[in-house]
């Protein structure tokens, strides 16, 4: 973790220090008032409907121990500020959080850093590649979802400092966000998992997604490389006669890591196949993983790639792959006392959509139950998506499909016209009274849609009813 005192702070952002000691020492740093861990740097940054300055005296009072302001008149006055608290004045909170980011990277994180972005599957890689790096080594990480302008720099300075890899997950949903994540990671090695429609309202076109994401690759040091999805033309065509090196993985051919002999059943596995540009000689692996699906498939070949790029042995990675899980909300399997339900809320958008869709259908149950919400900040183009998503769905077997928002409803006219059973509910209250209404011992209800739709309030409601 990282520890600088409050004068250290001041140097590093030009702030100047208005109460309090300049020795006092900082070990966590934070923008949100309630999560205090112990000698914290609590950084209020005024958002769209909430300026964070009005929680200063509140973060104090949780236990921080010092705060960056860029306005005076919002520092608690008197006895709401404790005596040993330090108070630095910055022009500008959310740049001073980026400095500090980016000098704690640049002064401390001296291992290879590898940077993950990409349309879908982040965080899936993110976790995958620091499985598969583990097996050479001590590995430092992003955590939770900060992957945005405000997580990268709070991950920066909570990475262990001594760990012999650091992964950290970058996301962006507008122009010029790419540019200042890539200063502050400065990443050895670049993971791009694909180029989807997530965001595509802000950067215009699949074209324009790729450019943002691929400006991850301006920092890559004499040396580094790109680990490119080698599926996506996109990617194929943006890497041509670039500076650095360029290692492709997928299921399609010209692929430095590839897979064969795949087996999608309820737990995926395959044998990677490793180009000889990468051990001196072509390798074969078996991998087993503990999640199904094509397209954890595809990022676990991400995962080998990065891993085989550091010099992490092939099979010792591979090995370490069965150890990744899952998480919470993204395909996570919950065992009721009569059916299995299975989270896979934490977003969607027509990529995610289509690849849960198809590895429900090959889960085991008496019946297969899918409730699917509207795929949000998809554009214009939003509701010829849904209903590509619908057509998709209905060619697959599952039984009955319960649906909820105003876009879905393309997607159900494609499902009822296929000749399948589709339940429009008026909102996630209405839909978790209808499922719990229909749902049955043997069945299995998977649950997606974007996370602004509360399919949580669904699995709450089937698992009180289903204990």
């Amino acid at each position: 973790m990282m520890e600088y005192s409050v004068k250290q702070i001041c140097e590093i952002t030009g702030g100047k220090l208005l109460f309090g000691s300049p020795d006092t020492l900082l070990h966590h740093i934070t923008f949100d008032s309630r999560t205090m861990l112990g000698d914290d740097l609590f950084v209020p940054v005024p958002g769209e409907k909430v300026d964070g300055h009005r929680f200063i005296g509140g973060a104090f009072a949780c236990g921080a121990a010092a705060s960056l302001t860029a306005k005076e008149d919002a520092v608690p006055s008197g006895d709401a500020l404790p005596e040993d608290r330090a108070v630095i004045l910055v022009d500008d909170t959310f740049e001073a959080l980026q400095t500090i980011g980016r000098v704690r990277r640049e002064q401390e994180l001296k291992m290879p850093m590898v940077g993950i972005t990409g349309s879908v599957g982040k965080t899936t890689t993110r976790e995958m590649t620091m499985a598969a790096l583990s097996a050479g080594g001590r590995v430092t990480g992003s955590i939770k979802n900060m992957n945005s302008q405000l997580g990268v720099p709070v991950t920066l300075c909570h990475m262990d400092e001594t760990a012999d890899f650091a992964v950290a997950e970058m996301g962006i949903s507008l122009p010029g966000e790419m540019e200042r994540l890539a200063a502050m990671v400065q990443p050895d090695v670049a993971v791009v998992t694909n180029i989807g429609v997530a965001h595509i309202e802000n950067l215009g076109s699949r074209e324009g997604i790729c450019r943002e994401k691929m400006k991850i690759t301006e920092r890559l040091p004499e040396g580094g490389a790109a680990v490119l999805n080698g599926d996506e033309p996109l990617l194929r065509e943006f890497a041509k006669d670039k500076p650095f090196r360029t290692v492709f993985y997928g299921l399609g051919e010209g692929c430095d890591v590839t897979a064969k002999d795949i087996d999608l059943g309820e737990s995926a596995s395959f044998t990677a196949v490793f180009a000889p540009s990468l051990y001196g000689e072509e390798k074969e692996v078996f991998v087993q993983l503990t999640v199904p699906g094509e397209h954890h498939v595809v990022d676990a070949l991400a995962a080998l790639a990065a891993a085989a790029v550091l010099g992490v042995d092939a099979e010792d990675a591979a090995a370490e792959l069965a150890s990744f899980g899952g998480f919470a909300r993204r395909w996570e399997r919950i065992p009721l006392e009569s059916l299995l339900l299975i989270d896979d809320s934490y977003n969607a958008n027509p990529v995610s959509m289509k690849a849960s869709l198809a590895s429900f259908a090959r889960v085991a149950a008496d019946r297969r139950i899918a409730v699917l919400a509207d795929m949000l900040e998809l554009g214009p183009d939003g509701p010829a998506m849904h209903r590509s998503v619908g057509e998709f769905a209905a060619a697959l077997p599952i039984d009955l499909f319960i649906t909820y928002g105003t876009a879905i409803e393309e997607a159900d006219a494609a499902i009822s016209e296929a000749g399948k059973n589709v339940l429009h509910a008026k909102d996630a209250e209405d839909a978790a009274r209808i499922l719990g209404e229909i749902a049955a011992g043997g069945d299995a209800v998977l649950l997606k849609g974007s996370n602004s739709m509360h399919l949580d309030i669904i699995r709450k409601r089937l698992s009180e009813e289903m204990k």
